[in-house]
């Protein structure tokens, strides 16, 4: 008996130990997230709770490792790594981030565009549709599913060092005479990159589903590298720190999409998102370049480009010129751009609040500048790719109707976990 008394007392030490690392595990999660704003947004209460929990197993495991004897201590050692590994899963899991193992380490096996054979003796949308009506040998000799291909986007304007871009090609882009298509410009956040965006989204599945019930018809899909590494934020801007963003996103891509891709190159076929980050270089670029982008598709962003200070970003990104700093805040931009007859579709996770209120300001904003804006917040999700992924597959065919490509009076749905907000 005494024994099993020593056991109870060893065990009760233990997750004594466990607990106290746990709240304190919390505690710094909490201050990190959401006082300090190390990572520049909050990680929401899940993945703080889940971050909590998996501090405490693990002090828990270490001083059962210390405490204990035998198979317990073995048992108790294999059980670290597990530990720290499912926290790490649990994480994951709620922001929805890396779908595979290639896409946890960036990993990108799309063949090079140079290895496809793309027309530009397009025809319009209408002629299209008319000839799968009439299951002409233009349209019915086309493949079954889009494809995804990554390709070095040139710099001739801006020289900034970007990352190769990944492009997403539906069905009707490898017809002889392909449809004029509608373009959809679209950034992951960061920490990311371009492969990010196709890897944690269920864009390829949406936009697949689209085209098969629409004679292969769906938009075009670029995700170009808006900030040269993970690391890095370039705010979307032409700047000293990290080179001329902006005028590669706003210039040498659509630059290089017209003169290589079989497109409509009119704005209201252009639509500019992005998730976090992304979604932020998507309000701000829209409206400073309305006849580029003629519509936005932003989830999760912010109300203005940041990364540190207000201050600190004009001095080191903008050399103390305020003015060039504050032409990027979205609302600015919308205001200095007005009137404009552009579209704006804005999500955010329910659960992310600041999110929720960052779309609301720009939304109000947009609205009254003459702007058609929708606004979305997901049921159960926060600052995370599932918010992004329901978001996009609810905007998607409003979007495409609006860019010519379906007739079927899309109206967006009233009972789903897409709730649309005033």
């Amino acid at each position: 008996m005494p024994e099993e008394g020593e056991s109870r007392k060893r065990f009760l030490r233990q997750l004594g130990i466990g607990l106290l690392a746990g709240i304190v595990g919390l505690a710094a999660t909490y201050v990190c997230s959401d006082v300090l704003l190390l990572f520049g947004v909050s990680l929401g209460w899940p993945v703080i709770i889940a971050i909590g929990v998996g501090v405490f197993l693990f002090a828990f495991m270490i001083a059962a490792a210390v405490m204990t004897h035998g198979w317990l201590r073995v048992l108790s050692i294999v059980m670290i790594p597990v530990t720290l590994l499912a926290t790490a899963v649990r994480a994951n899991a709620i922001y929805g981030e890396y779908q595979t193992m290639g896409s946890l380490f960036d990993y990108s096996p799309y063949p090079h565009i140079s290895t496809l054979d793309l027309s530009l003796n397009t025809i319009s949308v209408r002629e299209w549709n008319e000839q799968a009506v009439a299951k002409s040998r233009n349209t019915t000799q086309i493949p079954q599913s889009g494809k995804l291909v990554h390709v070095d986007i040139p710099n001739p304007k801006s020289g900034f060092k970007a990352r190769e871009a990944l492009v997403w090609l539906p069905p009707a882009a490898f017809a002889k005479h392909p449809p004029k298509l509608p373009v959809m410009v679209m950034f992951a956040g960061q920490p990311g990159s371009p492969t990010r965006f196709f890897t944690a989204s269920n864009a390829i599945e949406v936009l697949g589903r689209f085209a098969a019930e629409h004679h292969g018809l769906a938009p075009i899909v670029v995700s170009p590298d808006q900030n040269t590494a993970a690391t890095r934020n370039s705010l979307c801007a032409d700047t000293t720190k990290w080179g001329k963003a902006e005028t590669y996103l706003a210039q040498d891509v659509p630059d290089w999409i017209k003169a290589n891709l079989p497109v409509n190159d009119k704005a209201s076929q252009w639509t500019i998102g992005g998730f976090s980050q992304g979604g932020t270089c998507a309000t701000q670029l829209a409206p400073n370049h309305p006849n580029i982008y003629g519509n936005v598709l932003a989830v999760d962003g912010e109300v203005a480009p940041t990364e540190g200070s207000v201050d600190h970003m004009v001095e080191a990104y903008f050399s103390g010129d305020k003015a060039a700093y504050e032409r990027q805040v979205p609302q600015n931009a919308i205001r200095n751009n007005a009137p404009s007859k552009q579209l704006m579709i804005l999500g955010a996770g329910a659960r992310d609040g600041e999110s929720v209120d960052n779309i609301r300001k720009i939304g109000d904003t947009a609205r009254e500048n003459g702007w058609t804006v929708f606004r979305f917040a997901v049921s159960n999700w926060g600052h995370d790719w599932h918010a992004v992924n329901a978001v996009f597959a609810v905007a998607l065919p409003y979007l495409c109707e609006r860019m010519g490509l379906g007739n079927e009076n899309v109206q967006f749905p009233t009972d789903s976990e897409v709730k649309e907000i005033s």
